[in-house]
Parts: C-alpha cells; structure tokens; sequence
C-alpha cells in the first residue's frame, strides 16, 4: 500500500467567451491522465480540476457551449488549498478586456495574492494578456504567443518579455507561448510535481513525440525559413527536413528541385535568405540539440543529426555562435522517451537518443 502524498493540487481554468479550447483542453487531458496514472498505481490523485468563470454559460472559440461554469471563488489565504489560476487565450490579433465579463475577471485577478507553491499563476498562450492588465506581470519574466509579445510590453511595460521561447518558468508565475505549447508547460509542471517518469508516461500517452522545454525556441528550425511560395523549394525543404541526417549535397538537393546546383543556390538566397547548406545545417543543429537534451553525448548527436564527426558538429555549433559547447547543452528537458515515428530511416527499436530524434524531424512548433 503506498503512503499518503501531498495534498491535491487544484487547477482552475479561467474561461471567458471564445476561449481558445485547445488552450484548455489538451492541459486539462494531460492533469486527467497523471490523475489516472497515479490512481492505477494505488496513490492519490494529485490535481482536481475545476472550470470557472465570470457567468456561468460561455461559448468557446470553435462554437461550443460550455455550460455549468462555477463562479469565481474566494482565494483568499486560509483555507485554501494549493491552487494553480490558468488563463487561456482568444482569437484575435489583440485581446479585448472591454467586455463586462473581462472587467471582472480582471478585477478579480487582482485581488490575487499569488505566492509559490500556494497560489500560482498559468498563463497559455494569450492568457498573459490578462495577467498583464490586471497588474500580475509587473517585474516579472513571461512570454506568450508570438503574435502579441509586443502588445504584452505595451500593455506591462515593466514586465521582462521573453520572445521565441515555448515556455517561462518565473514562480509562481508560469506563462507559455502560443497555444500547443501549453500543453509542453503543463508537462512540465507535472513532472515538478510527479516526477518526470509520470510526466514522460502521459507524453507518451498523448503521443507527444517531442517535449518541448524552457530552452527551447517558440518556433520549430523545421518551419524557419518557409513563408515563400516556391513549390519546388517546399518540396525540397519537405525531403531535406524529412531526413537532415542523410547524405545531402546541393548537387543531390538541386536533382529534387529539378534545377541547377548554381541555379538551386539563387532561388534559396532569393526565396529563404539562406543557402541550401546554412538551411541543412540548422535543421541538424537542432536534431543535434534534441539528442543531447535528451541525455546524449557529443559523438551521439553527431551521428543522429548527420555530422560526420564530433568535430564538425562543435565546429558547425561555434559558427552558430551557440552561448555554451554542445557537451555543456542543457540536459534531461528532451522528449518522452518510447519508440519515435518518422523519416529517419531507423527501426523502432533504437537507443533512446535516436528515438528523440526521430521525434525532432516531426516536431513543428506553433
């Protein structure tokens, strides 16, 4: 029989109308499985969940209706048991706090008294933007979808906005950017307070092929350098960041574009602003990463991300002007661990580290 844990945490979902669902309900999922997880091991669940509002009726931002919402509650200090308050976000390319339901959820936010591991604040996506008008964000690090890190400066000037990253943890304040990195926070959180063999089970679960942690960028190397309409190019960057780890050559890549190798080079200076092999190092780069997060060492992600050494991987790593060498690379933020899915050409049943990768090559990032 185990032993008694700590106390249930309890997570509250703020909901105003239009609401991102996917803000909500794919953390919400993630708590639901831990919670099952730990009940099938004959301990206590850890999270109860509550969905709370300024009127008890909303409709979410794909048409939903969401009814039975219980009103915000008294936080006050007492009797109060460990509570996460999570914001989500709304569509639009800026968030209205006009509304009369805003206002007061707005009023009530600031009459929080957030405080670590008592009452503690998770901001999704957007959701920051209502932290940041009702005052909760002063003096503190965030960040929030890449479409309104600048209205967050505007909106609190004297909060430290973090750009291009998945998630920021600055106790008791904890915000995510845009939208399935939610979900990359929540993980998280989970394994603060699970333990990350339990969060790695509910990745798997979800089928999350890659946890994304607080080092990593926003958005995914695997969609830089896309937002042109050049077909043969799209085509090309699919197969290359399909496999970054084969044999490319720009010779082999122009064959795939159906052009020139002389000819391959203008159309990617023209169309991404890079040539084809910065392109090809970026995205073995960022394999590379992915492999020693996930508890790799130097010669290993050189393999998996299709350097021909250790050497050309530090020196590729340099030119990059990565702050620390590869071997000092954060580690144990990585994925899930189980067997990867994907174009690398491996067997399912590889070391860890070429399961993380085969991971990274369908990674994108929102």
């Amino acid at each position: 029989m185990s032993t008694p844990g700590p106390g249930p945490i309890q997570v509250l979902f703020v909901l105003l109308d239009s609401s991102l669902v996917l803000d909500w309900a794919g953390p919400a999922e993630a708590l639901r499985m831990a919670n099952q997880d730990l009940l099938g091991s004959g301990a206590a669940a850890r999270f109860t969940l509550a969905f709370v509002s300024p009127t008890a009726q909303t409709q979410g931002s794909v048409g939903i209706t969401l009814a039975g919402l219980a009103p915000l509650p008294d936080l006050s200090p007492g009797d109060t048991p460990p509570t996460w308050v999570v914001l989500v976000g709304m569509p639009g390319s800026t968030i209205d706090v006009s509304s009369e339901a805003a206002r007061t959820l707005l009023h009530w936010l600031r009459g929080l008294r957030l405080q670590r591991e008592r009452l503690e604040l998770v901001a999704i996506c957007a959701g920051a933007l209502l932290a940041a008008h009702a005052g909760l964000l002063a003096g503190r690090r965030a960040t929030t979808h890449h479409h309104h890190l600048a209205e967050l400066q505007q909106v609190e000037a004297r909060c430290d906005v973090v750009a291009n990253r998945v998630f920021v943890e600055d106790a008791p304040v904890y915000s995510s950017a845009g939208v399935t990195a939610g979900l990359d926070l929540m993980l998280q959180r989970i394994g603060d307070h699970c333990g990350e063999a339990l969060a790695a089970r509910v990745a798997q679960r979800m089928v999350v092929g890659l946890r994304r942690s607080a080092h990593d960028p926003e958005l995914s190397p695997f969609l830089a350098h896309r937002n042109h309409l050049h077909p043969a190019l799209h085509r090309l960057q699919d197969a290359v960041s399909a496999q970054p780890q084969d044999d490319w050559s720009v010779p082999r890549m122009a064959a795939l574009a159906h052009v020139s190798p002389r000819h391959l080079a203008r159309l990617f200076l023209e169309h991404t602003g890079v040539s084809p092999l910065q392109y090809l190092r970026g995205l073995r780069l960022a394999l590379a990463e992915r492999v020693l997060r996930a508890g790799g060492n130097v010669t290993q992600a050189a393999a998996d991300a299709g350097f021909t050494s250790d050497t050309q991987l530090r020196r590729t790593w340099r030119q990059a002007g990565r702050s620390a060498p590869p071997s000092q690379w954060p580690r144990g933020t990585g994925a899930t661990g189980g067997t990867g899915t994907g174009g690398t050409g491996t067997g399912g049943t590889g070391s860890s580290a070429t399961t993380h990768r085969a991971g990274a090559t369908q990674a994108l990032a929102n």
